[in-house]
């Protein structure tokens, strides 16, 4: 019996609509480039649920409309794991991460070894299998070989395709993965539970690995779950992919989600290095990560490396304790600091966290508030969590009583009521008055710090004196203090004025490179400091330079070229320079020795700490003696020295045969160089 029209005009209607929500689902989830609105979606969802509601003989297994069934299962049917879902080994410290890549590197003698970091994301393990590009079984981990059938439950996650995209899909396709739940996504949760008089979910990863045991998959849609996917299971048919990175770019193209933040490093060192740095940045997520996992990229090591009874050889977690407390968000405060940039702070109910009482936390920036709802009054989660300071990681909503007012963020610099901006393409806000007192103070502050001009006696509550009497509004002020006028400051004595006014006058000898890092440019420390000081010799010179000439410099980008530029040809550049040229502060780089000096052309980083030299104080070391203090190491690195708890550094040194010295062997290289440039 041939079709009407009107059904034929149907069908194809209906694949097109699946086709655009499958895209725009792809565009959301797995790209996190949105084309079009929430409204605009929930159209063509409710167009396709029409046409095949007046259709019912077009409905298919795969179309978008059937991700959450009707009915609950009657129980949880056993999967057994063709591959087994191992579990991963667990590290507690850096030097136990380090004994594990020793191990490794063992096992693969004078083999090169890529590993890969990736977060290790707070949820429940799964595996989610694809037969011919259909989504047909998904399993809890279990013991490892046999887990429970959460089939009814994966497809109710807006993030999980029912259908892989693109054409060439393997047979069998076994995708392993972590189910998580978003903190927003709890604390709204929350809140609707406790509408309902229901209880209250405790955290995301008890919700999460909760709600995928559900019988009714109605329940576990209401929970909001999504799934990142990280490793390889059973494949029956091609796959590309010859490394880590290669397959979840293969899992990308085909429409799921990986974890994201993954990133390759040629050696172990290279990634622990980057473990510590990526631990400063995890207050960023609103997913909760309870560790990193460091893997080996390619697959045919790891086929090499094999298995323990329990764990992968191949790969290894990096884990901290978290520790978590609620506590009453009491206000919220904005700092302003040296560079203008404004910092909101949030006042709490002390609260005990990780043996410590835990009273503020930094909200970060204004997009953090934003993200999370923060609001003065609400309870809130406050996390630690090994090196990573205490943050908020969620705002418990339920508890929240009425609609209190969200958190503006100033227009006006709270100190000085100049209209604030943000910067381009950036998190940050700003207060653009250089005579902004609260910059005042904080670059005054800078200014006398060890790094910097190294003026003993000038602390905070002097420095917040002097601004607040007027006597200090720029730098060259200090040069002109008179002992009047600090004795007649609070707790300043005759001695200690006298002492104050010794350390200022030596301060002018300290040299181009710590002017350089006290003038509080943006994008310049003590490493960028030193090197446009060895590069330019003179204040004269680097006022003369292009942002090009600049840019030039080792270690020195356009970013940082053009902050430089910028702050030495502004008005208050001019004249802070100009001024404390007059009063006779030094603005050449220290002398160096010729270029036949015990360190001439050597490249040296320092790692650990010291038992002679302050870190500042060796660098200027190795400059005056021809050489280069470098605060990274690689394969152009002439010598690393080690002192005492010498982090990754040395482990990287390691790893490109790079030498290592101790303290005592510094001392006697330069030594014995010296002696010989003596005789000869």
């Amino acid at each position: 019996m041939s079709e009407s029209p009107a059904h034929t005009e149907a069908r194809q209607e209906i694949a097109d609509l699946r086709e655009q929500i499958r895209y725009h689902d792809r565009k959301y989830y797995v790209e996190s480039r949105p084309e079009i609105t929430d409204l605009a979606y929930d159209k063509l969802m409710e167009r396709l649920k029409r046409l095949e509601a007046e259709h019912p003989d077009l409905i298919a297994a795969d179309s978008p409309t059937q991700r959450v069934g009707e009915q609950p299962v009657a129980h949880l049917s056993s999967v057994e794991h063709v591959v087994p879902m191992m579990s991963i080994d667990n590290t507690y410290s850096v030097d136990e991460l380090r004994q594990y890549g020793e191990r490794v590197a063992k096992l693969l003698p004078g083999e090169e070894i890529e590993w890969v970091v990736e977060l290790k994301v707070d949820g429940a393990a799964v595996s989610v299998t694809y037969e011919d590009g259909l989504l047909a079984r998904a399993a809890t981990r279990g013991n490892g070989r046999v887990g429970d059938d959460i089939t009814h439950n994966i497809r109710t996650f807006p993030d999980v395709p029912l259908r892989l995209s693109g054409k060439h899909v393997p047979d069998v396709f076994e995708v392993r993965g972590e189910v998580y739940m978003r903190n927003s996504d709890l604390a709204a949760v929350n809140a609707e539970r406790a509408k309902q008089g229901l209880e209250l979910l405790a955290n995301p990863r008890n919700a999460a690995a909760g709600a995928v045991r559900l019988l009714d998959p109605r329940e576990c849609a209401a929970r909001r779950l999504r799934l990142f996917c990280h490793g390889v299971g059973q494949i029956h048919g091609s796959l590309a992919a010859k490394t880590h990175m290669e397959f979840l770019a293969e899992v990308r193209r085909l429409g799921l989600v990986p974890t994201p933040h993954v990133e390759s490093f040629p050696n172990f060192a290279a990634a622990v290095a980057h473990c510590e740095e990526l631990i400063e940045r995890l207050h960023e997520l609103d997913f909760e990560v309870d560790g990193l996992v460091l893997k080996v990229n390619r697959f045919d090591q790891r086929e090499r490396l094999g298995a323990t009874s329990k764990s992968p050889r191949w790969a290894v977690a990096y884990k901290w304790e978290k520790y978590e407390a609620t506590t009453k968000l009491l206000d919220i405060r904005v700092q302003v600091g040296k560079t203008g940039a404004i910092t909101p702070v949030a006042d709490l109910e002390p609260v005990e966290l990780a043996g410590t009482t835990v009273s503020r936390a930094s909200l970060h920036n204004a997009d953090e508030i934003e993200r999370k709802d923060v609001r003065i009054g609400d309870h809130v989660v406050v996390e630690k969590a090994g090196k990573i300071i205490p943050h908020i990681v969620r705002v418990e909503v339920h508890r929240r009583k009425g609609d209190p007012p969200k958190f503006h963020f100033p227009t006006k610099c709270p100190e000085c009521g100049t209209h604030v901006v943000k910067d381009e393409g950036g998190v940050y806000i700003r207060c653009p008055n250089h005579a902004c007192p609260a910059q005042i103070r904080e670059r005054i502050r800078y200014y006398a710090t060890r790094n910097a001009m190294d003026i003993e006696g000038l602390g905070d509550k002097l420095v917040d004196q002097l601004v607040a009497d007027g006597l200090v509004k720029e730098y060259g002020d200090l040069y002109e203090l008179t002992l009047d006028q600090l004795t007649n400051l609070e707790r300043m004595g005759r001695k200690s004025s006298e002492n104050l006014l010794a350390e200022i006058e030596a301060s002018k000898d300290r040299g181009l490179a710590r002017l350089l890092n006290a003038l509080s440019i943006r994008h310049v420390g003590n490493r960028v400091a030193t090197v446009l000081a060895e590069q330019f010799g003179s204040m004269d010179a680097l006022r003369a330079a292009t942002v090009e000439e600049l840019a030039s410099a080792e270690e020195v980008g356009p970013i940082i070229a053009k902050s430089v530029h910028a702050y030495l040809h502004s008005a208050h550049g001019k004249r802070s320079i100009d001024r404390l040229l007059e009063l006779g502060v030094k603005m050449t780089s220290p002398k160096r020795k010729k270029a036949g000096g015990p360190l001439a052309g050597k490249t040296v980083v320092v790692t650990g700490t010291l038992v002679k030299y302050k870190r500042d104080e060796i660098n200027e070391l190795i400059a005056s003696l021809g050489g280069r203090a470098s605060s990274s190491v690689s394969k152009k690195t002439d010598f690393v020295v080690a002192g005492e708890e010498a982090g990754s550094k040395l482990d990287k040194a390691k790893s490109l045969g790079v030498k290592v010295l101790s303290e005592a062997e510094f001392e006697a290289l330069i030594s014995k160089a010296a002696d010989e440039g003596d005789e000869a």
